[in-house]
């Protein structure tokens, strides 16, 4: 089997959905995000998509500093392709976003293709009790927040980014992030191979039903016919069960605690590498081949670990 036809299983550790009173095992330090990202590779995955938080209080940070306590070890330890994000936090501005992939040049970036609402606070009904003063607002406020990302802030990404080389992850989160993602493209403002993840289940965003998934793949298809390589993310409870249709339909995948906090119903997952397990059997068990780092490198045409700047 070639090594395009293997499977990218991507990680996200932390992200900035949940908080840190949510559970017990989301990586808040630098310390634990560099162990809980070695672990992840250790059990399967080739891709980490990395979020930084305030040590202090856990609240979401784009500042290359922090990033850079983390970065160099889980590069010294594994050979991951690292995927700095460019969203942060729906609450920052497009310049705040930016810094660490614009400073630390990873060989990839992800890049959020349209302005959405973006619902956290339904968590609020499961989650009571907070350790931190900023978590109960973050939430709440999300009520009334619209996450930008105009064709402008779009733009500004792909421009301030292009010398680096770096390449981007283009979280899709409805359909019409898509066609805006196809627009660029005919623009010739991004080069294929492009790598496409639908994300679904998040409240603002397309949902997680099968048949979302069935559309967006037709969509994808249609706008961008060979140009993708498409990965799949279910938000929350639907993680798994939306790695498994998606595989089933040819796509990649991505799970970690930014996602979801599950390891099966009820069950909190104790780590991003349970989780990263729990789908690498999945893929198995459908007779399917498991990308490494370096293969996914040569799927995505990336540029090499030997060029970021950390």
């Amino acid at each position: 089997m070639s090594s395009s036809n293997k499977i990218i299983i991507t990680c996200a550790p932390t992200g900035a959905i949940h908080t840190p009173s949510m559970s017990p095992h989301l990586p808040i330090s630098p310390e634990e995000i560099a162990e809980a990202g070695i672990a992840a590779v250790e059990a399967g995955a080739s891709i980490l998509h990395l979020h930084a938080r305030d040590p202090k209080d856990g609240r979401p940070t784009q500042d290359p500093e922090v990033f850079q306590k983390f970065l160099p070890t889980i590069k010294k330890n594994t050979n991951a392709v690292i995927n700095i994000t460019s969203g942060g936090a729906p609450s920052m501005s497009i310049e705040e976003r930016l810094q660490p992939a614009l400073q630390l040049k990873p060989e990839i970036a992800s890049l959020n293709m349209g302005s959405m609402n973006f619902g956290l606070y339904p968590m609020l009904k499961r989650f009571k009790n907070f350790k931190y003063e900023w978590e109960k607002p973050y939430l709440e406020n999300s009520r009334d927040l619209v996450f930008k990302n105009t064709f402008a802030d779009i733009e500004y990404i792909l421009s301030s980014c292009r010398e680096n080389k770096t390449r981007f992850e283009f979280e899709c989160y409805d359909i019409s992030h898509i066609y805006n993602l196809a627009h660029f493209l005919s623009r010739g403002l991004v080069e294929p191979p492009l790598f496409v993840q639908s994300v679904l289940g998040i409240l603002g965003g397309i949902g997680a039903h099968p048949e979302d998934l069935q559309h967006m793949r037709r969509t994808a298809n249609r706008l961008l016919g060979k140009t993708y390589q498409w990965s799949v993310l279910g938000a929350g409870r639907n993680q798994m069960e939306i790695a498994r249709q998606g595989a089933s339909l040819g796509a990649n995948v991505r799970v970690g605690l930014e996602d979801s906090l599950w390891a099966g119903p009820g069950k909190l997952a104790e780590s991003n590498a349970e989780q990263v397990k729990l789908v690498k059997n999945i893929l198995e068990e459908m007779n399917m081949l498991i990308a490494t780092p370096n293969e996914t490198r040569e799927i995505l045409s990336l540029k090499g670990s030997d060029q970021v700047a950390f």
